[in-house]
């Protein structure tokens, strides 16, 4: 095993280790379990950044690869019939999911940082779920078994779960079973498209032995003797279920800012920066290559929704009267665009689409952070009753000025280049989308700078207004930020910076693999279609092209 690949499982397997030791703290020394997470999820950043550096040169290969028998019953002899099943333990990385672990890599120890002062009950606990939810979380983009990855998909239910249900607000109990629920029945869908396509995979390859994975059944997907148009779009329908939700794409968002509002201050920022991105990656990495047909079916559909996310969860934003909720429904906006930029199935569209998924973790996670760093201070996030804490709070109002220009897209930070990009593929996509859906998703960049500014003119400016049952300033917290929120705050705006000037860090090492696992297999399903309407001839000319450019 290369030592790539063992820190690829390190990751994955470090976090688990790392959550039965915090849990195992005695309750006397609970002080003890934050600090151990913290240097743990450290670690886990130290071991994610060179496999990202490596990532750099992968083009559309992959890096760290381990792959290894899981299980493996029956399957000696062939035949149409099925009477085998294989599920390997195979992981990797490449340039659409190594961006994205470190991504996770950096907001889980701030995360575990901001909860210090935050979390005062069963506190071991506490930071032994965060820690299996980030093992989940890593184990989700590096899986290349599909089983694998709904194990690990299913398997970040279950810790965000008990931090929304046990460290949550007043009504946590219900965010708690409301998230589990709808997250649960649409992934259930998908764990039936998952089956199906292993099963058919199977008897097309005529081996009998039900395999899940991703390489293999990516190919058997294309092609003259592959998957159907019809099996195509249902499946891309069952996928839909689950990773549709998990964005949430409107409609299925009704979960999202209820979970927010009631989860802790780390789940909120682990929701909204890793969480959400499960669904957008789901979408990217099986959707649009396996069943590249049922997602050219779909796209415009699929385009008509993220429009009338980002108008309705920008609209929604505006009238909102707790920050907390505003942030939240401004997630349902921005991931519009993610899905926007994805469908039109346009190359800088597509690579926009990642960029702003990194984008959103890195500016919405640093406004819930912000969120709860006030909070703490004056247990409300009703703007009604707060207002003029820059004189308070003059570093705090540098930070959320700064992350509230991200989020609205100002040129020069980093989410100008994303929603430039998605905009552009939409108005320009040739193949599914059209001027209008630019137009009108250009619409939701407005509705983003009248809320987010109008909250910010709300918190920070004008006559100083606190409650009147403020409490007196305990548990290590000053007026303004102290020396570790600072320390927490920073690296997210420095970030915000370097990837508005150069974006390129992200964009550049995702073209060759988006043109070869996505536009390529979208253009090889295409002639597949031309060819059944052509003669004999011209369809074995054009069949041949489109397997010729799968296997590219």
């Amino acid at each position: 095993m290369s030592l790539s690949a063992f820190g690829l499982n390190l990751l994955i397997f470090l976090p688990l280790v790392g959550a039965i030791l915090v849990w195992r703290t005695p309750r006397e020394r609970e002080d003890v379990a934050g600090r151990l997470a913290l240097w743990i999820s450290i670690a886990c950043l130290l071991v994610a950044a060179p496999l990202w550096y490596q990532s750099l040169s992968a083009g559309a290969g992959t890096i760290a690869e381990v792959k290894r028998a899981w299980i493996e019953v029956g399957g000696r002899s062939k035949g149409e019939l099925i009477d085998g099943l294989r599920i390997s333990w195979h992981v990797a990385l490449d340039a659409l999911s190594a961006p994205l672990m470190l991504l996770t890599a950096i907001l889980v120890p701030l995360s575990v940082a901001c909860s210090f002062t935050a979390i005062r009950h069963r506190v071991n606990e506490y930071y032994a779920w965060l820690l299996m939810l980030t093992s989940g979380m890593f184990g989700v983009f590096a899986a290349r078994d599909l089983l694998l990855f709904y194990v690990f998909f299913e398997f970040t239910l279950i810790p965000l779960y008990f931090l929304i249900g046990i460290w949550g607000g007043s009504d946590r109990r219900y965010a708690a079973n409301k998230f589990f629920l709808f997250t649960f029945a649409g992934s259930v869908l998908t764990f039936a498209g998952i089956l199906y396509l292993a099963i058919r995979g199977a008897q097309l390859s005529g081996s009998g032995v039900v395999d899940f994975d991703l390489v293999r059944l990516s190919v058997l997907a294309l092609g003259g003797a592959g998957l159907t148009a019809g099996e195509q779009s249902l499946l891309f329908l069952a996928f839909f279920a689950g990773f549709a939700i998990k964005v949430p794409l409107f409609p299925l968002h009704t979960w999202l800012p209820l979970a927010h509002t009631e989860a802790p201050t780390a789940g909120s920022v682990l929701l909204a920066g890793v969480l959400l991105k499960l669904g957008t990656y789901g979408f990217l990495r099986f959707s649009l290559p396996m069943v590249p047909n049922g997602a050219m079916e779909w796209a415009s559909l699929m385009g008509v929704l993220a429009v009338m996310g980002i108008i309705y969860g920008a609209l929604c934003s505006w009238v909102q009267q707790d920050v907390k909720k505003l942030v939240a429904y401004s997630s349902v906006s921005h991931l519009g665009f993610c899905m926007l930029g994805m469908f039109s199935l346009v190359d800088y569209g597509i690579s926009g689409s990642v960029l702003y998924m990194i984008n959103h973790g890195l500016s919405t996670g640093a406004l819930f952070l912000c969120v709860g760093m006030m909070y703490e201070r004056y247990h409300t996030r009703d703007m009604r009753k707060l207002g003029g804490l820059a004189k308070e709070m003059p570093i705090f109002a540098f930070f959320l000025v700064v992350f509230v220009l991200s989020s609205v897209g100002l040129p020069g930070l980093n989410g100008f280049v994303s929603e430039f990009t998605t905009l552009m593929a939409a108005f320009n996509s040739p193949l599914v989308l059209g001027p209008w859906f630019g137009v009108f998703g250009a619409t939701g960049i407005l509705l983003g700078a009248i809320y987010l500014f109008y909250m910010t003119g709300s918190v920070l400016f004008g006559p100083y207004k606190a409650p009147a049952d403020t409490p007196d300033l305990s548990a290590g917290l000053s007026k303004d930020l102290n020396r570790r929120e600072i320390a927490i705050l920073t690296p997210l705006a420095v970030l915000c910076v370097i990837l508005g000037w150069a974006p390129r860090l992200v964009t550049d090492t995702l073209d060759p693999l988006i043109q070869a696992q996505v536009l390529n297999r979208v253009a090889a399903a295409r002639q597949v279609n031309e060819a059944m309407a052509a003669t004999p001839t011209q369809a074995a000319t054009l069949a041949a092209i489109s397997n010729a450019g799968a296997a590219r």
